[in-house]
């Protein structure tokens, strides 16, 4: 396995985020369902990726985009579904701990839900808890946000 480091514009990131798309519009029984997310999730503002390959294909990514001067917000985590348990999203988080690190933030903010199981479990396993709604996320009860500090102290190696 290796991981990439990239921007927004990269052909497979943006290959993986409309079959993210694709995933979460079954998820929940299609796009119409998740309108009020889809203007959030734009790649416009996304500077910061990084893509997991398995020889040349690409299996998985992660990404963040300012939120303001001390917060990064978490953007289109994907796994592809045969490399799901293998411990990537795992990988590529603490790759994206460290590069928002190394860029001067301090937190890493994220939004997801309920039905999204096993990215849930992930986030809580890494540290990430529960805060109010922020931002565009404010009035959505189906939306759960999360934050975590990102200490000097941070094993990325676990």
């Amino acid at each position: 396995m290796r991981f990439e480091y990239t921007d927004g514009c990269n052909q497979d990131f943006i290959e993986l985020c409309h079959e993210l798309d694709d995933f979460l519009n079954e998820l929940v029984g299609g796009e119409e369902n998740r309108a009020e997310y889809v203007p959030y999730n734009t790649l416009d503002d996304i500077h910061d990726v990084i893509v997991a390959f398995d020889g040349n294909i690409p299996v998985g990514s992660a990404s963040f985009k300012k939120y303001d001067d001390e917060c990064a917000e978490v953007k289109r985590v994907f796994i592809r579904k045969e490399y799901r348990g293998c411990g990537i999203a795992k990988i590529l988080m603490q790759l994206l701990e460290r590069a928002a690190k190394d860029k001067g933030f301090g937190y890493l903010i994220l939004e997801s839900g309920e039905p999204l199981v096993s990215a849930m479990a992930l986030y809580r396993k890494i540290g990430y808890e529960v805060i109010p709604n922020f931002g565009q996320y404010k009035d959505m009860p189906d939306s759960i946000c999360m934050k975590k500090k990102l200490c000097e102290s941070d094993k990325t190696n676990e």
